[in-house]
């Protein structure tokens, strides 16, 4: 007779099946702790693709040194976005090459968001056709968050100059070919190249003074060592105001809100001559949609705020909110025309 133990119930061995013993206590567990690591490691791999944007201080890059009014837009636009954004935006200069250095060193940066070009005419549109070997390409290199602001110019002649208007400076320069010059702030700059496409629409000829900058031109069309210039409206407009310089008209479609009583070139009798620069903000290419789409946000909230609209007005710029779509075939118009306007003034740079 086989013994039973006490109780009727008949003994298995531990590793018998459906049996979980000693050693299948201690497999279970180590499965467990597998699985629970295995869980782990894919919540930890996923934490940095699910981080919310920004993680920290954004970059906004001006390829012009400080003070100049790229730096005074980046300024206004900053105190705003930090707000929406909950990081600090730092303002970063990398002068150089009419602001290639700074584009170029966006380009190169991580794409992820945090380091972003505030760019202007030049950089995004004009440098392409006159530099031949441009280290970046906009639409490739560079994508667009958001156009900011645009700035028409004024087109200024000294007091001395004897027309009032643009209608009788053409009249003045066509009865004096050669005689009348004009500033800018270096060749192949938007105050070269739009005084070309003037003389061009006019059937006029003046004698280009390029400068080593907008400061130098300008103080000498004020001491009358040049007749004209076209120069952004916040650089003219004290001086207008002080009957130091004679504003003949502005550049862009509608009359400028800090000019109120000049005309536009269209005005005056130069039909669909509608020229303004403008500002916008570039990101890396490759960075997230999802990133670009909190940036845009932020940008366009902050134009809409009425106090930034004012005091944006006040620097002589128009809020001029683009999206990323609208700007990137804003963008492709401007690039051909800028590539017509300096294959027409025949300027180059190395």
């Amino acid at each position: 007779m086989t013994a039973r133990p006490r109780g009727g119930h008949r003994l298995e061995r531990p590793d018998s099946p459906g049996v979980i013993g000693h050693r299948g206590l201690r497999k279970g567990r180590r499965s467990a702790l597998a699985a629970l690591l295995s869980v782990a490691g894919l919540l930890g791999a996923a934490t940095p693709a699910q981080a919310a944007f920004p993680e920290r201080p954004i970059r906004l890059i001006i390829g012009f040194p400080a003070g100049g009014p790229l730096d005074a837009h980046a300024r206004l636009l900053a105190e705003r976005l930090q707000q929406l954004l909950g990081q600090p935006i730092v303002i970063d200069y990398k002068p150089g090459a009419g602001g290639s250095i700074g584009a170029e060193f966006v380009a190169k940066a991580a794409p992820d968001g945090h380091t972003l070009l505030l760019a202007n005419t030049g950089t995004m549109v004009i440098n392409p056709a006159l530099y031949p070997r441009l280290p970046y390409a906009v639409l490739r290199d560079l994508i667009p968050v958001a156009r900011t602001a645009q700035q028409p110019l004024a087109l200024v002649v000294n007091p001395a100059v004897p027309a009032r208007t643009i209608g009788e400076f053409i009249a003045l320069a066509r009865a004096r070919p050669g005689q009348l010059n004009y500033a800018s702030a270096g060749n192949g700059g938007i105050s070269h190249l739009v005084p070309e496409m003037f003389k061009q629409a006019a059937g006029i000829f003046m004698v280009h003074l390029p400068y080593r900058g907008s400061a130098p031109a300008f103080s000498d069309v004020l001491a009358g060592h040049a007749q004209f210039m076209a120069e952004s409206i916040p650089q003219v407009t004290q001086y207008v105001k002080q009957g130091r310089v004679r504003a003949l008209a502005v550049t862009s479609r509608e009359r400028s809100p800090a000019l109120p009583d000049v005309p536009t070139l269209i005005e005056s009798g130069l039909p669909n001559f509608d020229v303004v620069g403008f500002y916008g903000v570039l990101a890396p290419g490759g960075t997230p949609r999802d990133v670009l789409s909190r940036l845009t946000q932020a940008f366009q909230q902050t134009l809409e705020t009425p106090e930034i609209r004012a005091r944006m007005t006040q620097q002589g710029a128009d809020p001029a909110y683009l999206a990323p779509e609208p700007f990137s075939e804003f963008l492709r118009t401007e690039l051909v025309r800028w590539d017509k306007a300096v294959k027409a003034s025949g300027a180059r740079l190395d």
